[in-house]
């Protein structure tokens, strides 16, 4: 739990199992330290979109094989987060509490989210400062119909399901086309990957670059 605007925040860590001790050259033991820390904000709260959420948990272990530290967490009014659902606002301030409290100075961030949280982390990228930015940011079914998805870095990876039916392909279509920005579309999908995961993991890795 860590303190958020509107109350307590509750975090889950997971951190590569390749964190541990070593030996160096001159054989001094020391820590083998993660590449980063990847933040994956997680689907709409109002339709139950929770940090538990498979496509959340999928991108935890895809970034925790990538070597990142991730950190999922509940958005406020959700599990043992405080405070009530704010309609997309201060959800945003949910997020960039968590990188305040957790992010280690200077650390490299990945920012993630699937759904409204693929919104949520374009937002909360657009207003870290210059000197903080992600080194990238990975999008799953962004809610560019529902929400005002922000623009986004031109190495961002965007992936969407052919046969979405809560965010039409059309509308994240209409989104990257004024960015020039690609979108992997995997066919025949809908919007929760039901089937799925083990390709969207495969794709955030194949795809992966820092």
């Amino acid at each position: 739990m860590i303190a958020g605007p509107a109350g307590l925040i509750e975090c889950a860590i997971d951190t590569p199992a390749a964190v541990a001790d070593l030996a160096d050259l001159s054989g001094t033991s020391t820590t083998a330290m993660p590449r980063g820390m990847a933040l994956i904000c997680h689907p709409l709260p109002t339709h139950g979109g929770t940090l538990d959420n498979k496509v959340v948990q999928t991108l935890a272990r895809t970034f925790v094989q990538l070597g990142y530290r991730a950190v999922r967490f509940n958005f406020r009014g959700v599990g043992q987060s405080e405070g009530i659902w704010d309609a997309g606002q201060g959800e945003i301030d949910d997020a960039l509490a968590v990188l305040s409290a957790l992010r280690e100075p200077a650390e490299p961030l990945v920012l993630a989210g699937f759904s409204f949280g693929g919104y949520v982390a374009s937002q909360a990228a657009e207003r870290l400062p210059a000197d903080q930015k992600a080194r990238r940011l990975v999008l799953v079914g962004p809610a560019t119909s529902r929400f005002d998805t922000a623009q986004v870095p031109a190495n961002t990876l965007v992936i969407h399901g052919e046969q979405d039916d809560v965010v039409p392909l059309s509308s994240v279509l209409d989104w990257a086309r004024p960015q020039s920005l690609p979108i992997i579309v995997v066919p025949g999908t809908g919007h929760f990957f039901h089937g799925q995961l083990p390709l969207l993991k495969q794709i955030v890795l194949g795809n992966w670059q820092d």
